[in-house]
């Protein structure tokens, strides 16, 4: 697919429970939908993928919503990653976005941590964005907090090491946004956390699913989408047009007088 139009590869990395195959679920039933305000659906070379991993939220009890809406990620090959693909058309102007989205176990970014296990991660380099996922519920947590606040920082060490200056932009996804909203002092720890590696994070909270009433399911997964996207560069002009200027033509003058 890369080889025959340009593809947005997002890497997409947390530890387990952290919300990353819901927040690929619930974007896509978002889009399939029509919900996805300002993108509609597109094309996708791998819906039966995102029918496996949202079928958990098909399921419902006596109205109630199920005690966990996506299944454990699992890996057949343990060694690469699996895409999937879905290409959005932006509303505004009409212009279409292929994204490659990996649903990785969080035992991979758990292992990076701790192990420097990089071996499976060399996509990161063909990515253009890095979408690091936290449960916003840790954070909120005194208990957990400090502790979820260093393994970012580990991971940006990581990351760092792992891709040098060619390190892509982050974005930190802070999930269960309906049940727990992350305070300015906790999100100003977290950026001095990453700053230790030179690596500055744009926060987005997002609430996958939701049971509250103030939080629509999918929220915060619009503007997660138009981060992304937002900075990709422009084409530059081929031949661009150049005006001359009359205190310039020391090189005509040397032709005529030869």
């Amino acid at each position: 697919m890369m080889s025959g139009k340009y593809v947005t590869v997002v890497g997409i990395l947390g530890y387990p429970e952290s919300g990353k195959t819901a927040c690929l679920a619930s974007l896509y039933l978002l889009a399939s939908n029509d919900r996805l305000t300002g993108w509609s659906y597109a094309d996708s070379c791998s819906l039966m993928a995102f029918e496996e991993i949202s079928r958990g939220a098909r399921r419902w009890n006596g109205g109630e919503l199920p005690d966990q809406m996506t299944v454990h990620t699992e890996m057949a090959d343990d060694r690469q990653p699996g895409f999937l693909h879905l290409r959005l058309k932006r509303d505004a102007d009409g212009r279409c976005v292929d994204l490659a989205l990996p649903d990785l176990p969080g035992e991979w970014t758990k292992d990076l941590v701790a192990t420097s296990r990089a071996d499976r991660f060399d996509f990161l380099r063909a990515a253009d964005v890095l979408w690091v996922v936290v449960d916003g519920r840790t954070l909120q947590s005194v208990e957990l907090r400090q502790g979820v606040i260093s393994r970012l920082g580990q991971l940006a060490g990581r990351l760092r090491a792992m891709l040098g200056e060619a390190l892509p932009r982050m974005l930190l996804a802070v999930t269960h946004r309906d049940q727990a909203e992350i305070s300015s002092p906790v999100i100003e720890r977290i950026r001095a956390e990453l700053w230790k590696h030179e690596v500055v994070a744009t926060v987005a909270p997002v609430a996958p699913f939701s049971d509250n009433a103030e939080f629509e399911p999918g929220s915060g997964l619009v503007d997660l989408i138009n981060e992304t996207v937002a900075q990709q560069l422009e084409a530059s002009r081929f031949w661009p047009v150049t005006e001359p200027e009359s205190d310039e033509r020391a090189y005509l003058s040397h032709r005529r007088s030869q």
